[in-house]
C-alpha cells in the first residue's frame, strides 16, 4: 500500500511543470513561516513570502481550475448538464433573484411611503390645528407669548399636542425671512424630536405667531402606519470635537452621532399567513430642521426610521382599492403562476429526458468504439429510435461491418502479396543468376517488372564452347498469368534446345516448336512475342528467328541492322512457318534486343519514347561497356515518363559482340 501511494506520488509529480514545482515550492515555505509565527518566531522576509504564497496561490487554484474543467467537461453527459444550467436554471434562477429583489425594493418603498404620508398627514393636521386656533385668536390674543389649552379630542389625536403663541420666529427666519408666515416639519432641539407648524397672521397691534408641535414619542409612533411593524427613529447631530458622544453613523460624506432612538412599544409583526410571507426589514431617511444649530452644522439633519414588515399587510394595502375583485385578483396571479411553474417543471423534465437520450447514445457509441479498439468487429449498437442518433448508431454499425470487410480483404490481399512475393522469388530464378561467359562477347541484361512479377522473358543458353543462346519474349498480358505462360515458354525452350542438339543450328526450328507448344498448351487468347538468336564467337556469325518481336538492333559500325526476319507471334496458330536470318557481325558490334516496355514510355506531350529514343541513346554511348549502356537505356526511358509507376514491363539485353 505504502510502495503503491510514492508510486502515485511520483508520477504526479513527474507530471508537474517547473512552474507547478515552484509554486509548490512557495506554497510549503509559507507554510513553515505559519508555523513559526504559532510558535512565535518572526521568520527573515515573511512578507516577501507572503507576497509568493499570494501569487503562487493564485496559479495553483488556475490549474487546479483548469484540471477540474478538463475532468468534468471531459464527459459529454456533463457538458450537457453544465449546458443545461448556464442556459436554462442560471437564467431562471437569476430572473427569480430579481423577481424577489424587485419585490423587496417594492415592499421597501410601500412601506416607507406609508410611513412618510402619515407622518405627513399628522404635520398636515398639525398645521390645520394651528391655522384654525390662529384665525380664532386673531382678534382676542395680545402679543405677549402664553400657552392655549385645546379640547382633550384634539390631543386624542396629537398626543402631546402643545401650542405657544408668539413662539416659532427663528423657524420662520431660517426657512424664508421676516416676510415668511408658515412652517411645518420635524424639529430637532438637542435629542428631542417633534413635529411642529408655526403659522403668522397679521393683528391690528403687530403679528400673530401660533406654534403647534407634537413630541415624537413611543406613544405617537405606535400610531403611525397601522400596516407597519415595530418602527425606530434615529436622531443624530454631526460629529463635532465639542459636540456629543454615541455612536458614530457615516451617512453621505459625514460623520453623524447617535442621540436619540425612539421605539415603538405596542407593534407587533402579525403571524405569517404563508410561506412566502417572510419579514421584510426596511430603512429610510427623514430630514429634521434643527432648532439649536452649531456654527459647524447645517440647518438640518438627517433622522433614520427603521421598520419591519410582513408583505400580507402590505398587499391588503395594495388591494384596497379594487374591492370585491381583489380575491378575483389574486387568484388570476397564483393560477397563472401555477401553470408557468408546470410549464417549467415539463420542460426541466424535458431537457432531463432529452439529455439523457442524447448521453446514452453518445455512451453507447463510446462503448462501441472501445470494442473496435480492443479488436471485437462484431459488436454493434442498438438502435432505439429513428432519429439522427439512430442514423448515427446505424452508420457507425454500417463502419464496423465495412471495416471487418475491408480487414478480411486485406488478409486477402496480404495473402495474395505473399503468394506474389514468392512467385516473384520463383521466377527470379528463372532468369540466369550468372551470365556466361564465352571469349568474343559481353552480356548485360536487365528486366523491371511493373507489378510483383513478370511477364517478359529473357535467357542466355550455352550451346557449346563458342556458341550461345539468346532469348527474349513478351507474354501477351500482365501479372500471375503472364508470369505462368513465361516460366512455360521458359521450360520448353531449354527442354527443347539442351534435349536435342539438332535444334541448336537452326533458330526457326527452335521457335516453331515453340509455337506448337503454346498452341496446344494455352487457350486462344494467350500469346507471345519472341525473339531467338544463336551466336557463334568463332564465325562471328548471328543466327536469329524474330517471331512478332519488336525488331532488336545491331550497331555494327556506322550501319544500324534491324532484325526482322522470323514470322508472327507464337502461340496463335498451328504450323506456322518461321524463317532464319543470317548475320556476319563485326568485332565490337553491339546488339540490343528489348521489349515494348522499353519504346511505349510516354512524356508530358504524349509522345512515345520508342526506337529512335533507343537508338539515340545507344549511339551516343555505343562505345561504353554493356552494363553501363544497359543502366543508361533504362535511366533514359525512365526519365523521358517521368513517372513513380511504369505502365509494362521493361527488359533490355545488351550484347557487345566479336
Amino acid at each position: 500500500m505504502l510502495s503503491a501511494s510514492l508510486s502515485r506520488l511520483w508520477f504526479f509529480w513527474r507530471g508537474l511543470t517547473r512552474l507547478d514545482r515552484a509554486a509548490l515550492g512557495v506554497t510549503l515555505l509559507y507554510g513553515l513561516v505559519w508555523l513559526g509565527r504559532g510558535f512565535k518566531r518572526e521568520i527573515p522576509f515573511s512578507r516577501f513570502i507572503g507576497f509568493l504564497f499570494f501569487l503562487s496561490l493564485s496559479y495553483l487554484l488556475f490549474r487546479i481550475a483548469g484540471w477540474t474543467r478538463g475532468r468534468l467537461l471531459w464527459s459529454l453527459r456533463n457538458r450537457l448538464i453544465v449546458a443545461y444550467v448556464l442556459i436554462a436554471v442560471v437564467p431562471i434562477l437569476l430572473l427569480i433573484v430579481m423577481a424577489a429583489l424587485s419585490t423587496y425594493l417594492l415592499y421597501w418603498q410601500l412601506g416607507a411611503y406609508l410611513l412618510y404620508e402619515d407622518i405627513e398627514k399628522r404635520i398636515e393636521r398639525l398645521e390645520a390645528t394651528a391655522e384654525t386656533l390662529a384665525v380664532s385668536l386673531t382678534a382676542e390674543i395680545a402679543a405677549s407669548p402664553r400657552t392655549a389649552a385645546l379640547p382633550a379630542s384634539t390631543r386624542a389625536d396629537l398626543p402631546g399636542l402643545q401650542v405657544e403663541l408668539g413662539a416659532g420666529q427663528e423657524l420662520l427666519d431660517r426657512q424664508g425671512g421676516p416676510t415668511q408666515d408658515h412652517f411645518a416639519g420635524i424639529v430637532q432641539r438637542g435629542d428631542k424630536l417633534c413635529l411642529r407648524t408655526v403659522v403668522a397672521r397679521p393683528t391690528p397691534t403687530g403679528r400673530l405667531l401660533v406654534s403647534a408641535s407634537v413630541p415624537v414619542s413611543s406613544e405617537l409612533m405606535d400610531s403611525l402606519a397601522p400596516e407597519l411593524g415595530p418602527i425606530q427613529m434615529v436622531a443624530t447631530r454631526l460629529a463635532t470635537e465639542g459636540g456629543p458622544k454615541g455612536l458614530v453613523l457615516p451617512i453621505g460624506n459625514q460623520n453623524f452621532v447617535r442621540v436619540a432612538q425612539i421605539t415603538t412599544r405596542l407593534r407587533r409583526l402579525p403571524p405569517r399567513t404563508n410561506f412566502l410571507d417572510y419579514e421584510i426589514g426596511a430603512l429610510s431617511r427623514l430630514e429634521a430642521v434643527l432648532a439649536d444649530p452649531r456654527p459647524e452644522e447645517a440647518s438640518s439633519s438627517p433622522v433614520l426610521v427603521s421598520f419591519s414588515v410582513r408583505p400580507s399587510q402590505l398587499n391588503r394595502r395594495l388591494l384596497r382599492s379594487l374591492g370585491e375583485f381583489a380575491g378575483t385578483a389574486v387568484t388570476t396571479l397564483l393560477v397563472v403562476g401555477i401553470f408557468f411553474l408546470v410549464i417549467e417543471v415539463a420542460a426541466l423534465v424535458t431537457g432531463i429526458v432529452l439529455t439523457r437520450t442524447i448521453t446514452r447514445a453518445v455512451s453507447d457509441l463510446y462503448g462501441a468504439t472501445q470494442y473496435v479498439q480492443a479488436g471485437d468487429l462484431t459488436h454493434r449498437v442498438r438502435i432505439k429510435r429513428n432519429d439522427q442518433l439512430g442514423a448515427l448508431g446505424e452508420s457507425f454499425n454500417s463502419m464496423t461491418s465495412s471495416i471487418s470487410a475491408l480487414i478480411e480483404e486485406q488478409r486477402q490481399r496480404q495473402r495474395l502479396e505473399n503468394e506474389l512475393s514468392i512467385a516473384r522469388e520463383v521466377q527470379e530464378q528463372l532468369f540466369p543468376q550468372a551470365l556466361p561467359s564465352l571469349p568474343g562477347i559481353q552480356l548485360e541484361a536487365i528486366c523491371r517488372p511493373a507489378r510483383m512479377v513478370s511477364g517478359d522473358y529473357y535467357d542466355f543458353i550455352r550451346l557449346g564452347p563458342t556458341r550461345l543462346g539468346i532469348a527474349l519474349a513478351d507474354i501477351s498480358g500482365k501479372g500471375i498469368s503472364a508470369a505462368l505462360l513465361m516460366a512455360s515458354l521458359q521450360a520448353a525452350l531449354r527442354s527443347q534446345v539442351q534435349l536435342d542438339g539438332r535444334l541448336s543450328e537452326n533458330t526457326a526450328d527452335v521457335v516453331s516448336r515453340l509455337n506448337r507448344h503454346l498452341y496446344l498448351n494455352t487457350s486462344e487468347d494467350r500469346f507471345a512475342t519472341l525473339f531467338y538468336a544463336i551466336y557463334d564467337t568463332s564465325s562471328c556469325t548471328l543466327h536469329y528467328t524474330n517471331a512478332g518481336h519488336l525488331p532488336p538492333l545491331c550497331l555494327i559500325g556506322e550501319k544500324v541492322c534491324k532484325l526482322e526476319e522470323g514470322g508472327m507471334v507464337v502461340g496463335v496458330f498451328d504450323n506456322c512457318t518461321y524463317e532464319q536470318g543470317i548475320l556476319q557481325v563485326e568485332p565490337g558490334s553491339l546488339l540490343l534486343a528489348y521489349s515494348d516496355g522499353m519504346t511505349e514510355p510516354e512524356n508530358v506531350y504524349g509522345e512515345e519514347f520508342g526506337v529512335k529514343g533507343v537508338l539515340e541513346v545507344a549511339l551516343r554511348h555505343r562505345n561504353a561497356v554493356p552494363q553501363v549502356l544497359a543502366q543508361t537505356l533504362m535511366r533514359a526511358a525512365e526519365e523521358w515518363a517521368g513517372a513513380a509507376e511504369q505502365a509494362d514491363d521493361m527488359t533490355l539485353i545488351v550484347a557487345r559482340l566479336g
